[in-house]
């Protein structure tokens, strides 16, 4: 004889020569021959190790006390305790003991990629990954949705949930920025046969997020020939001055081509213009020397117009001393200034010194 005591937070399956009897309630129990109690706690599955599951539901003590579902395939079964959800059930049959907890379960459906309105969102960061895919699309992003490689649609910012089923999900991200794009180094032959390096640069924005997936392949590259030609039609038929001294008209030729070739490619040009023309070694040394000669050139005028005034001036200055001769006295006594503040002593012959001399002069004055 055996002895088995069951508590409150357990119930016990009474098997009998290998076969489940009936189901035991908390207490004491005493056990004869070849009968067993196997142990089950109520805050666990209801699972057996004796008898299967649909044995026990058949129980009708069993079945009372539990909680189950059935899960079909492409099924997932939503299971909430007390109104708080647990976990995900897959396929097959589930239980729980309903003595202590409350026990729920919403059946989904996960034979397509879309979720369900009533479906909480907030589940998916407590399942694991393996039941979905999740595409986050940033403020700034679009996003194409692809069902088994088929276009269904494009997201607008925000989060998305997609069940992991036989269908792939795959997102391809789009930017919505501005975008800008540089044509960098393009050896180019001028009407006078002079070999430039010129960069451009424009910006862009895609317009059609579908049809340019559908209908255009590599729309960059298509607009960096584009701009590529462009370039090369009007440098080919202008020579190197009319370039260099009209880069506006240069940017504005290419930027206009550019703009008819974005429209079918679903694009939006916003601008455009030449970075930098860069010249040969030889053609930028003689530009240089040319460059030198015009300044020294102008140095040389400005300075012969420099020298006409001052000399201009001389002459109207001496003509007002000549006739005034208190003006020619003040203008010699500034004359002595300027000396007296740069020389300690000076000594004049007439057999009087400086201060003398200058009082003379102030006497004579008056």
């Amino acid at each position: 004889m055996k002895t088995m005591i069951i508590q409150d937070n357990q119930r016990g399956l009474l098997i009998k020569h290998g076969r489940f009897m009936r189901l035991l309630e908390p207490g004491k129990y005493r056990l004869f021959g070849d009968t067993r109690v196997e142990v089950l706690e109520l805050n666990q599955p209801l699972t057996s190790g004796s008898c299967t599951l649909e044995t026990l539901l058949a129980c009708p003590e069993i079945a009372k006390q539990t909680a189950s579902v059935q899960v079909a395939d492409q099924q997932l079964a939503l299971h909430f305790v007390d109104g708080i959800f647990a976990e995900a059930l897959s396929k097959g049959q589930h239980a729980f003991w309903s003595i202590q907890h409350s026990h729920t379960f919403q059946l989904v459906s996960i034979a397509t990629p879309e979720v369900a309105p009533d479906v909480p969102r907030y589940i998916f960061s407590r399942l694991p990954s393996v039941y979905y895919v999740k595409v986050e699309v940033s403020p700034y992003d679009r996003a194409r949705l692809y069902f088994d490689r088929k276009l269904v649609g494009v997201l607008e910012p925000g989060t998305y949930y997609y069940w992991r089923c036989s269908v792939q999900v795959q997102a391809d991200f789009v930017d919505t920025r501005l975008t800008s794009m540089t044509v960098t180094g393009q050896e180019l032959l001028t009407q006078d046969k002079v070999s430039l390096r010129i960069s451009y640069v424009y910006s862009y924005r895609i317009t059609d997020y579908v049809r340019i997936a559908l209908e255009i392949n590599d729309f960059k590259e298509q607009l960096h020939v584009a701009a590529q030609l462009a370039l090369r039609d009007y440098v080919g038929m202008h020579p190197l001055d009319e370039i260099l001294e009209s880069k506006e008209e240069l940017s504005d030729y290419v930027t206009g081509r550019l703009r008819e070739k974005a429209e079918k490619l679903f694009v939006e040009i916003t601008d455009g213009g030449v970075k930098d023309i860069i010249l040969p070694g030889e053609i930028r040394d003689i530009m240089n020397t040319v460059l030198v000669a015009q300044k020294r050139a102008q140095a040389s005028v400005i300075t012969r117009r420099e020298e006409v005034a001052s000399t201009r001036s001389l002459l109207n200055t001496a003509k007002l001393m000549d006739e005034n001769r208190t003006l020619y006295k003040l203008k010699e006594l500034e004359s002595i200034e300027r000396i007296c503040s740069n020389v300690g002593s000076i000594s004049l012959s007439g057999g009087s010194d400086l201060l003398t001399q200058l009082a003379g002069l102030l006497q004579g004055e008056k």
